[in-house]
């Protein structure tokens, strides 16, 4: 196929939130599942992550080594969508411990400096399927997506993933503003929901494992 597999990751609140309000960051995972994550990171060619979640939580995007009891060795490319060249320069993701590519846009390219690598996708909006089959072409076979809202609505959409992991936490968040799992507008009336399949569903310490796939066509 013309693009890597993807993976979406994510934990989340037993009522489908990612953070508490106004995008404070809220501790969701267990150890095990934290250790989890990372394997997953250790196998990934890429992490993927949204504009939204790195100026919310700053996130490194690296493999803990040691906690998965394996070998340093070099870890995946940081990936980072983000149309408008908003990527502070003090962003962790910019630290150049590991390998980074922003995916951005024809109108937002020239906001950043020469020394960090952009993939250009799209005009004004970052066209996911171009980046993916552009990251194919790289040599990516596998990504693995850790949010947010927006980037997991894009691709359930678009049907540009072939794995969803959820994490539930044995926790409630609440409230009307709290991000959630998928974001994205409105769906119109009468407008078809996003069919998945389930493929598994288990206990990981005080939460559930649940894990979609795309529904297989009709």
């Amino acid at each position: 196929r013309d693009r890597p597999l993807v993976w979406i990751n994510c934990a989340a609140s037993a009522d489908g939130r990612l953070a508490y309000a106004e995008g404070q960051r809220a501790r969701l995972s267990s150890p095990e599942d934290l250790e989890r994550v990372h394997r997953l990171r250790a196998h990934a060619d890429g992490i993927l992550v949204g504009i939204r979640t790195v100026l919310l939580d700053d996130p490194g995007l690296r493999v803990d080594w040691r906690r998965i009891g394996e070998e340093e060795r070099p870890g995946p490319v940081r990936l980072v969508v983000d149309s408008r060249g908003r990527t502070p320069a003090s962003a962790r993701v910019l630290d150049g411990r590991a390998p980074t590519l922003v995916l951005t846009t024809r109108a937002g390219a020239p906001a950043f400096p020469p020394g960090v690598p952009t993939l250009v996708a799209g005009e004004e909006r970052v066209d996911l399927a171009a980046a993916f089959r552009e990251l194919r072409g790289r040599g990516m076979e596998r990504i693995l997506v850790e949010g947010g809202g927006e980037i997991i609505s894009s691709l359930l959409e678009a049907g540009l993933f072939d794995r969803w992991t959820v994490y539930v936490a044995p926790c409630a968040i609440g409230g009307q503003t709290a991000p959630r799992v998928v974001g994205g507008r409105d769906r119109p009336p009468g407008m078809p929901s996003v069919p998945l399949r389930l493929l598994s569903a288990e206990r990981l310490a005080d939460g559930l494992l649940v894990t979609w796939a795309p529904a297989a066509p009709a």
